[in-house]
């Protein structure tokens, strides 16, 4: 017996200016795998070492094993491997425990934070989140049961993720599984994120301003002195290792001469995504 569901939530973004619009997906499917007769099934934990396990308790070894099959289906797919991550994991086990309390496996519970805010109270960064959830006798028949079924397979495959954390927790003589997936977002200051903009339009030749307060004044307010024959810009993305198009166009077209680049607190990130919001002036 199986069944699935895909919810996707996309985070609203904007560029203020001419900006490229950055989009957070957020993909969940559910899948049941296996006989599920609430009785402990013969060989479920075959080579994990196991010899009892209580309900509720955690199995690090099942886990693992789910996560070097994946990067194995995913070389046989072609695809780039996961990294493991502590803190997807964390948030993953939290909720794996709680599937077992409840019974019916679900993405949220009552009074549970929606998926993007659980993995980020347990401290992960990322533009993009996905999850899948299993309730099976085995893990291999988890793991199988995710690769048959088109929405879970999309999130295991997935090129656009590079991090995952996954749970198995025993319950009722079976398996709980959880496994989110996720595209990290590297965690940058503030200073960080003017120095790593401003080194992309000093390559190209302009002079770029110590006192960053100008930009940083426009990025928090968007406010901006239109006496001034400058070019303004703001915008809000997780990824800054490139400019915008239309701000790499203007720094390479000639007419500037220099920039004030300022970072501020992100304004139109999703809740539980981690993106940067900045502002560049140039003259």
């Amino acid at each position: 017996m199986s069944t699935a569901r895909i919810q996707r939530l996309r985070a609203a973004s904007r560029v203020e200016g001419n900006m490229n619009c950055f989009r957070s997906i957020l993909v969940c499917a559910v899948v049941l795998t296996g006989a599920l007769t609430g009785q402990a099934a013969p060989g479920a934990l075959a080579g994990l070492g196991q010899q009892t396990v209580l309900t509720g308790e955690s199995i690090p070894a099942a886990a693992q094993q789910l996560f070097l099959m994946t990067n194995q289906a995913r070389a046989m797919a072609g695809v780039g491997p996961l990294r493991w991550d502590a803190a997807l994991a964390a948030g993953a086990l939290e909720h794996c425990r709680r599937m077992v309390a409840e019974g019916p496996l679900a993405h949220r519970y009552g009074g549970e934070p929606e998926l993007q805010m659980r993995a980020q109270n347990a401290g992960a960064h990322f533009s993009l989140i996905a999850e899948n959830v299993a309730l099976g006798s085995h893990v291999a028949t988890i793991h199988q049961g995710w690769l048959d079924s088109p929405g879970h397979r999309a999130n295991l495959l997935n090129p656009q993720v590079d991090s995952v954390g996954i749970a198995v927790v025993s319950g009722g003589g079976v398996l709980y599984a959880v496994a989110d997936y996720a595209r990290t977002v590297q965690v940058l200051t503030r200073e960080q994120v003017e120095s790593t903009v401003a080194a992309l339009i000093r390559s190209a030749g302009l002079f770029i301003v110590r006192d960053p307060a100008d930009a940083r004044a426009y990025c928090a307010t968007g406010s901006k002195d239109t006496s001034r024959s400058a070019f303004f810009i703001v915008w809000e993305d997780p990824d800054i290792s490139t400019l915008p198009r239309h701000l790499a166009d203007r720094v390479a077209s000639g007419t500037y001469h220099s920039a004030v680049v300022g970072a501020c607190a992100p304004q139109e990130a999703e809740p539980g995504f981690t993106s940067y919001r900045v502002a560049v002036i140039l003259n």
